[in-house]
C-alpha cells in the first residue's frame, strides 16, 4: 500500500526567521536644529505706529458719520426756479425803406473791371508776354510778378482776394504796368494796405486816397544784374486797390507817374 505525502500543519511548521528592526534615518547636520541655539523671533511692530494708524482710521470713519448725520438732519434747500426769457417781437410794422438803409451798402465798384483800366497810348509796344490790353489775371500771376511769389500769394488769399485786371506796355525806355485788385466786401481794409506800408507817399490828386513815390536807388530784375529805377502810385476806392508801376533805366520822372495815377484815378470816381 502506498501513501501520499501529507503537507505539514501550521502547528508543525517551523517559525519564520526573525526580521531586523528598521534603521532610523540619519539627520543632515546642516539642517538639524541646534538645541543650544535660541529660536529666532519676529520683530514686533512698534505699538505707537499701530495706535496712530488705528486712530486715523477711526477718526476718518467717525468724522464721515458725524458729517453725514448733520447733513441728513438739515432740511433740503429748494433750487431756484428756471427762468427763460421769452422772445420779443417789435409791435410796429417794418418799414422797407428803413430796412434797406440799415443793410450794408452794395459794392462801390462792380461789373467788368477791365472797362475801368486806361489803355496803352498810341505808339507803345508790347512788353514781353504781358497783356497790352486790359485783361483778367489770376492771383497766381499777380503774386508771380511781385518777386515774392509764395508770400504774396498767401497774403492775397488771406486778405479775401476776389479778382484783378492788368494792362502793360513799353514806350521808349519806360515799362508801365497798371493793375486793379478787388477784395471781398468785408475786406476793404486790404485795399488800403499799401498806403499804410508807405507813409511817405505824396499826393497826386486832392481827392485821391493814396499817393505816389519815386525810388532814387536802383533795383535789379529777378535773377539778373540788369538795373531799373521804379516809380509807384497807389490809391484805394472801396474794395479796389489801384497800383501803378513805372520802370525806367534812369530815375523816373515824377510827372509821368503823377499823370498816369491821376488819369487812372479819374476812371474809378
Amino acid at each position: 500500500m502506498t501513501t501520499e505525502p501529507v503537507a505539514p500543519s501550521p502547528v508543525d511548521a517551523p517559525p519564520p526567521p526573525p526580521t531586523e528592526p528598521p534603521v532610523p534615518p540619519v539627520a543632515d547636520p546642516a539642517t538639524e536644529p541646534d538645541a543650544t541655539q535660541a529660536p529666532v523671533r519676529r520683530p514686533r511692530r512698534p505699538r505707537p505706529v499701530l495706535l496712530l494708524v488705528s486712530g486715523l482710521v477711526l477718526g476718518t470713519a467717525a468724522g464721515g458719520g458725524i458729517g453725514y448725520a448733520v447733513q441728513a438732519s438739515r432740511p433740503p434747500t429748494p433750487l431756484p426756479p428756471i427762468q427763460v426769457a421769452l422772445p420779443t417781437y417789435p409791435a410796429e410794422v417794418l418799414d422797407p425803406a428803413a430796412a434797406a438803409a440799415a443793410t450794408p451798402p452794395p459794392l462801390a465798384i462792380d461789373g467788368d473791371l477791365r472797362k475801368l483800366l486806361i489803355t496803352a497810348p498810341s505808339g507803345s509796344k508790347v512788353w514781353n508776354e504781358y497783356p497790352d490790353t486790359p485783361s483778367w489775371i489770376t492771383v497766381g500771376e499777380l503774386a508771380e510778378r511781385s518777386g515774392k511769389t509764395a508770400d504774396v500769394f498767401r497774403s492775397l488769399n488771406d486778405s479775401d482776394f476776389r479778382r484783378a485786371v492788368e494792362v502793360n506796355w513799353k514806350q521808349q525806355d519806360l515799362k508801365v504796368r497798371i493793375s486793379l485788385t478787388q477784395f471781398a466786401p468785408d475786406s476793404s481794409s486790404s485795399a488800403e494796405r499799401p498806403q499804410r506800408r508807405m507813409p511817405d507817399l505824396r499826393s497826386f490828386a486832392a481827392d485821391a486816397n493814396g499817393g505816389y513815390r519815386i525810388e532814387t536807388k536802383p533795383s535789379f530784375w529777378a535773377d539778373t544784374t540788369e538795373e531799373y529805377y521804379l516809380g509807384v502810385a497807389y490809391a484805394q476806392r472801396g474794395t479796389v486797390q489801384m497800383e501803378i508801376q513805372v520802370f525806367g533805366t534812369k530815375p523816373v520822372d515824377a510827372e509821368i507817374v503823377k499823370g498816369l495815377a491821376k488819369q487812372q484815378w479819374e476812371r474809378l470816381v
